[in-house]
């Protein structure tokens, strides 16, 4: 039996899914980016603006909050759940915006972190203080940003393209960091693995997305 899908993206397969985590509320955050995968799974080519960000809400509605977005990265929210964070990689910019918590819109979007001259911003993540760390591919660094856009510290990694991070353990004071083997030079050995850096700041518990319709709003672990 064929299950009816409970979203289909809109210009599939000229663009594909990038990014995305849930909000507070239990609903699904997800970017788009030009699908840069042939369908042998050879690379192909990313550019243009064909990405979209969107919101997809546990009765498999979906409303989109942005356009024209290069490779959508980085969706996170601040600890008191006011500020939402969105990136896009190849305009080398994140921009914060107002959260609503109790319906999830976005508003009174600006740019927060741009510009940079360590490689694009991949994937983030925000701790428990409200600081970013932002991923660099390409820029071989993770970059811990305040709220107020100036750069805290440079976490250096032995790689050059650092994809996205979280923190973990039983006190989330361990950050996961991943990183890409496509695109690294063949110098580039330890390209693609998995790191563990140990932090004397903790993360925040992330959401989960309340996947069935009228559902309560799931905890945080």
């Amino acid at each position: 039996m064929r299950h009816k899908p409970i979203f289909l993206l809109e210009g599939w397969p000229k663009v594909r899914l990038n990014d995305g985590r849930p909000d507070p509320r239990g609903s699904l955050w997800v970017g788009s980016m030009r699908n840069n995968v042939n369908p042998d799974g050879s690379p192909g080519e990313a550019g243009g603006k064909d990405g979209i960000l969107f919101c997809l809400e546990a009765d498999a509605s979906a409303k989109i909050y942005r356009r024209e977005v290069g490779i959508s990265n980085t969706l996170a929210w601040s600890p008191d759940r006011r500020r939402f964070y969105f990136g896009d990689t190849l305009a080398n910019v994140i921009w914060a915006h107002d959260y609503d918590a109790a319906t999830g819109a976005i508003s009174n979007e600006a740019p927060f972190f741009q510009d940079f001259d360590r490689g694009v911003p991949d994937g983030s993540t925000v701790d428990a203080e409200g600081f970013l760390w932002n991923c660099r591919y390409y820029g071989g660094c993770i970059v811990r940003v305040a709220p107020d856009g100036k750069i805290d510290r440079v976490i250096e990694m032995p790689v050059r393209n650092i994809t996205t991070c979280t923190f973990g353990g039983s006190d989330r004071k361990t950050l996961y960091v991943t990183t890409a083997s496509a695109d690294a030079a063949p110098s580039d050995r330890l390209a693609g693995g998995l790191y563990a850096i140990q932090c004397e700041v903790a993360g925040q518990a992330e959401n989960r997305f309340r996947v069935f319709r009228g559902g309560s709003v799931p905890s945080r672990s």
